[in-house]
């Protein structure tokens, strides 16, 4: 029997978020939207609300929501500048397949065109960062509005829909039926598409198997990895791909990205875009006398295929039905013999580490960044969240964390915002409440929105924040150098004490400037069981060597 709800427009709202599964509403308090706290608290439970210090915080913490539950984040963001602050956040969401919905604020249909406070149409500016931007004029168009957007989010390519509602029409009521979330309807992927994929995968001799966000984003993690033991294919992560195949694994060869990525005669991307984090889509031929790699693009809809790469396959659809589909055709024939491949990269994978193991433990003075996860790595749980909000420094944490389990690594993806962290790890302390969360922070990202610190401690949000402070945006600082010969711009105040702001706003932390106390640091961060930054003062110099500067 299909329940039939009657209230006002934000009562409406509520219950349609909490059919899809939404059990957390992000914002920052607003009198355009008040009735949408209304019809939070008068919910049956409550819906919690977390209000947080500015928009964008609010919007990038149901952001990070969609990604580690797979159910849309909802960010409710008020009129005028709300819903522009917030404008960031979505964009990274459609970058990296996010499903979140935002409501914002409007001002009143019936003074539309006098100039009232914060009079802005607003679907026009957030229309093409979004799968969905549309007003819902009427209390009465709210539930099938809502829904519209519920559903444009969490369907693939997954990603962000937003709505705004007019005052006027916010606090009128309506009645109407809660729409039931549909059931998910996957795309079989086209048989003749994977039968071409499977083909190139016998007959390679050097096959690479790339993983990205949409793996997880799809709930196709158990059937990547089942595919990637059972085949043997050597394998690199990205994003929210990390994690699928656990750190460690023999088959992970993320150590070996450049001989595996220079050296394959195949590689297979999967749930990730062709964008300069893969060469635009280019593998290999660099030396004389090679030729590159053929490339396969599978994705979990069809409009992600790469149309600017050369592709030597494609195919799209559910990417469970993907990875089984391949897997059985592939069986089907003599099993492809990789086992020198396999063994070449691993060698690979062993000496980079060793190479690792120097910088992870380094006593340089001023400290060298990678020592920080020479001490922080050993100390993560397998179940840990771990979450990078910065440039230079976080780089560093894409080499040498390797996550053990999927759903555990977040970082802003293809659109590189700063700022994002914060409301990432409110999220994360949210949705996994038993877990370590620890938020890396370059000093420079830092200063977009640690004023949010204030948002972890009133609503008793413990996070490990752990700072690299070179004082300098070194993203820049050294490209800038290489260009000119010189910097500008580039620097930040020496040895800023951010322990300090954390501290003042109901936090606690440290500065540690030797490389022994990095470990003891962050244990007490862990054991204090409140916002805990570590800033660890680091050497500007000890910049990460990078092969591109996404360009």
């Amino acid at each position: 029997m299909t329940e039939t709800i009657e209230g006002h427009s934000g009562q409406l709202a509520v219950a349609v978020a909490r059919a899809h599964g939404v059990e957390t509403m992000f914002t920052l308090s607003g009198a355009h939207v008040f009735p949408m706290y209304d019809g939070a608290v008068k919910a049956d439970p409550p819906m919690q609300l977390l209000d947080v210090r500015h928009e964008q915080t609010a919007a990038f913490a149901a952001e990070a929501t969609g990604k580690l539950t797979r159910v849309p984040g909802l960010a409710v963001l008020t009129a005028g500048p709300g819903v522009t602050n917030g404008i960031s956040a979505i964009a990274q969401a459609q970058f990296a397949g996010s499903p979140m919905v935002v409501v914002g604020g409007r001002a009143p249909q019936n003074r539309w065109g006098s100039g009232s406070l914060q009079e802005l149409d607003q679907p026009p500016i957030v229309e093409s960062v979004s799968k969905l931007a549309r007003t819902i004029p009427t209390a009465g168009d709210m539930l099938a509005g809502m829904d519209e957007a519920f559903v444009a989010a969490r369907s693939p390519h997954r990603g962000p829909a937003f709505v705004d509602v007019p005052m006027d029409e916010f606090f009128n009521s309506a009645s109407g039926p809660v729409p039931a979330p549909p059931e998910r309807v996957r795309l079989e992927p086209d048989g003749d598409a994977l039968a071409r994929v499977a083909g190139l995968l016998a007959e390679a001799r050097r096959p690479v198997l790339v993983l990205g966000t949409d793996v997880w984003a799809d709930g196709a993690e158990e059937a990547a990895l089942r595919f990637v033991q059972d085949l043997g294919v050597p394998t690199l992560t990205n994003g929210m791909g990390r994690g699928i195949v656990p750190g460690g694994h023999p088959l992970l060869v993320t150590k070996a990205r450049g001989v595996a990525l220079g050296g394959a005669d195949l590689v297979v991307v999967v749930g990730t875009p062709l964008d300069f984090r893969l060469g635009y889509g280019v593998f290999g031929g660099k030396e004389e006398g090679s030729t590159p790699a053929r490339v396969v693009h599978v994705a979990d809809s069809p409009g992600q295929v790469a149309t600017h790469a050369e592709l030597a396959a494609s195919v799209s659809g559910d990417l469970t039905a993907v990875f089984d589909g391949l897997q059985a055709a592939v069986e089907r024939g003599p099993k492809p013999d990789w086992a020198a491949w396999r063994q070449q990269l691993s060698d690979t994978v062993a000496a980079a580490a060793e190479r690792d193991a120097e910088l992870l433990g380094a006593e340089a003075d001023p400290i060298h960044p990678a020592r920080i996860y020479g001490e922080l790595v050993p100390r993560l749980a397998e179940d840990a969240v771990v979450i990078g909000d910065g440039g230079d420094f976080v780089s560093f944490a894409g080499k040498f964390v390797e996550p053990k389990r999927p759903g555990g690594w977040l970082d802003p993806g293809p659109y590189g915002c700063l700022g994002a962290g914060p409301g990432a790890a409110i999220a994360a302390r949210l949705a996994r409440p038993s877990s370590q969360v620890v938020l890396l922070l370059g000093d420079g990202a830092a200063g977009f929105s640690l004023m949010d610190v204030d948002t972890l401690v009133r609503h008793e949000l413990p996070v490990v924040m752990v700072m690299g402070n070179n004082s300098a945006w070194a993203l820049e600082k050294g490209p800038m150098q290489m260009l000119y010969g010189y910097d500008v711009i580039a620097d930040l105040a020496p040895r800023t004490p951010y322990d300090a702001v954390v501290t003042a706003l109901g936090g606690a932390g440290e500065t540690v400037t030797d490389p022994k106390e990095i470990g003891p640091a962050i244990d007490r961060a862990f054991a204090s069981g409140v916002p805990y930054l570590v800033n660890v003062i680091t050497d500007v110099q000890a910049g990460y060597p990078r092969a591109t500067f996404g360009i």
